[in-house]
């Protein structure tokens, strides 16, 4: 049976590799991005019944918009994808306000707000998938933000796990590993800060240039396989890492 997925945060990266796989295999895509132009291009590619709305995770009157919108099309959804998300180092001494509240909201306050604003049109049979990292567990200097809201969406998740149970909505996290794919060309974090943070890692054995990665399309095999479990069955963590191979 053909499923209605919505992916936050779809306009690149995982995001858009989920969108693609999931409309290859004949299910319903709905695409949400803070900039509306990037989803819709993906959108377009992909075509109808696939659709691109704004969405900007962070605060709660879009999110409130974006499903509003969704229940006028589609008054119950399969799967809810939590995955946006945003990703940069620094330290304690030199963070900004801004780079914390960009952090905490969109990593942790983001997936709240969305999956409280799609639990009306996911009850009775739908997932909730949230996507941590594995810095969780490495640990990688300069990441300590970045980890931390990783940490408590990975807590969270394990609690609504079991609150959401009689409403017969699954909740799974999948702990990702270093992705790409052939549109990545690099960060686009300021030099100095890329290099001391290469510099930082290093110093506790973690050499960026020297850990595998793996392909985002690699990882979307993992998100299918999670959606295809029988109802019975309660994935709580998936664990990946990339490998050499």
């Amino acid at each position: 049976m053909n499923k209605i997925i919505v992916i936050t945060g779809a306009g690149d990266g995982l995001g858009r590799a989920l969108a693609r796989r999931f409309a290859a295999d004949g299910e319903t895509v709905i695409l949400l991005g803070r900039t509306l132009a990037k989803v819709q291009a993906v959108a377009d590619e992909l075509g109808a019944p696939h659709i691109a709305l704004e969405c900007d995770v962070t605060n709660p009157d879009s999110v409130r918009a974006a499903f509003a919108a969704i229940a006028a099309r589609h008054p119950k959804i399969d799967v809810l994808i939590n995955n946006a998300g945003v990703f940069e180092p620094f330290t304690l001494a030199e963070v900004r306000d801004d780079q914390l509240v960009n952090q905490l909201m969109t990593n942790l306050a983001g997936p709240i707000f969305c999956s409280r604003d799609a639990l009306p049109l996911l009850r009775g049979g739908g997932h909730i998938i949230n996507v941590s990292s594995e810095s969780v567990s490495v640990k990688m200097p300069m990441l300590w933000m970045y980890a931390g809201t990783k940490v408590g969406l990975e807590f969270v998740s394990e609690m609504w796990a079991r609150e959401l149970e009689a409403d017969g909505v699954r909740v799974t996290t999948v702990q990702a590993g270093q992705m790409m794919d052939e549109t990545k060309t690099g960060s686009k974090w300021p030099m100095d800060v890329s290099m001391r943070f290469a510099q930082e890692n290093a110093k506790v054995g973690l050499h960026l240039r020297e850990r595998p990665m793996t392909h985002y399309n690699s990882v979307t095999d993992v998100f299918r396989a999670v959606l295809d479990m029988p109802a019975d069955l309660h994935i709580g963590t998936v664990a990946l890492s990339a490998s050499r191979r």
